[in-house]
């Protein structure tokens, strides 16, 4: 099956659209649910706490919220990522500073403070095979002889939500099965030769009547649109990744020889040294 030829940004931004709007809190809510393997029943207890703006070129984090004292920051991904502990670490702690300040409390007094417990979910349905769960910790970036020293961990669940990948947790959130089952149609779709507006408007048509989402989709579908739309050729920046990768071997390359040759130069010096001492010696 061929990846998903969208801009990643905006497919990452549909999951969003979908599960991070207050007309759709319940859907949130069945996300969380399905997550922390709850049974909260009362939506308007969710509190969005998106960031907007924040790093990587303008990039909002997807959807973060605030529900029974847990700061939920959940990121949709279609490529893999190691580093989105580091990336969790900082939506984490500007949506800290975020509550702090609405919050009016005081990191300076006596008594402490007390924060909203972090919850890091990345939902990963990327065409790269992943387990069903896996955990991404921040120190998996340390050095290996100085981890055991570090004074910070970072833990983020990566969950993969592929259509057909952890049942059961699709089963208890209707939409977020919904939602892998569009994405893979839109795939599906496109392996059989149509564009990605072809494709995405085919797996809107053929989407079953009972499904939650459909609606919504239908209703919203010019900005699903625009959000599937495809703004690069995915196969064409894979080739730039590639040049990349080969530009990076030939300046290593190239910083070898130059290592090399400074090494002979050096060498150079110390025969030519040595001839000298020994011609002194024999005067």
């Amino acid at each position: 099956m061929n990846s998903l030829s969208v801009n990643t940004k905006h497919k990452d931004r549909l999951f969003n659209f979908i599960f991070g709007r207050e007309e759709n809190k319940e859907w949130t809510l069945s996300l969380y649910n399905a997550v922390n393997h709850s049974d909260y029943k009362d939506a308007s207890q969710i509190e969005f706490t998106t960031l907007e703006n924040v790093i990587y070129v303008s990039m909002n984090n997807d959807t973060s919220f605030i529900i029974m004292d847990d700061l939920n920051i959940y990121e949709h991904q279609s490529t893999y990522n190691p580093n989105m502990p580091l990336r969790q670490l900082d939506y984490a702690s500007r949506s800290f500073s975020s509550y702090v300040k609405k919050h009016k409390l005081n990191l300076y007094g006596s008594k402490l403070v007390e924060l909203p417990t972090p919850k890091l979910v990345v939902f990963y349905n990327g065409v790269e095979k992943r387990d069903e769960e896996t955990i991404l910790q921040l120190s998996d970036s340390f050095k290996v002889e100085t981890r055991s020293e570090a004074d910070i961990e970072v833990r983020v669940r990566m969950i993969n939500i592929n259509y057909g990948h952890n049942a059961s947790l699709m089963k208890v959130c209707k939409p977020l099965e919904e939602y892998a089952w569009f994405i893979d149609e839109i795939r599906n779709n496109q392996d059989s030769g149509l564009d990605i507006a072809s494709s995405t408007d085919l797996a809107i048509k053929t989407m079953p009547n009972d499904y939650v989402i459909k609606d919504f989709l239908v209703k919203h579908k010019a900005e699903v649109d625009g959000m599937l739309r495809t703004e690069y050729d995915e196969d064409y920046f894979r080739s730039l990744f590639m040049e990349d990768g080969r530009a990076e071997e030939r300046i290593n390359t190239e910083r070898e020889r130059q290592r090399a040759d400074a090494a002979e130069a050096e060498n150079e010096k110390l025969r030519a040294r040595i001839k000298e001492l020994e011609a002194n010696q024999n005067n």
